[in-house]
């Protein structure tokens, strides 16, 4: 596994766009764009996890992205909170590939 999907897997989901620590945000940053494509499955189910409440400036873009390169995906058994909006829009466009 990446170095950098194990770093964000430490820090949790992405922080709200609304109120962002700066040191924090720029962590992510960092580590999200240091993943080089494609990832494995087990790289995505860890990157399932890290979606907080919104785009966090864009970043939740890039995870989606990120997601999408794993091998076996749409990884159906793994979409399952659909409480939040990412899952969602990520199960739904799973589904418009197919």
């Amino acid at each position: 596994m990446q170095n950098a999907i194990i770093e964000l897997k430490k820090l949790g989901p992405l922080p709200s766009s609304e109120n962002p620590e700066l040191d924090r945000l720029t962590k992510y940053q960092e580590l999200i764009t240091s993943i080089n494509p494609p990832i494995d499955n087990e790289e995505a189910i860890v990157l399932l996890d890290l979606f907080g409440s919104d785009d966090c400036f864009g970043l939740a873009w890039t995870l989606v992205h990120l997601i999408e390169t794993a091998p076996d995906w749409p990884l159906y058994e793994h979409l399952t909170n659909m409480d939040n909006e990412w899952i969602v829009r990520l199960k739904t466009r799973a589904s418009n590939i197919l």
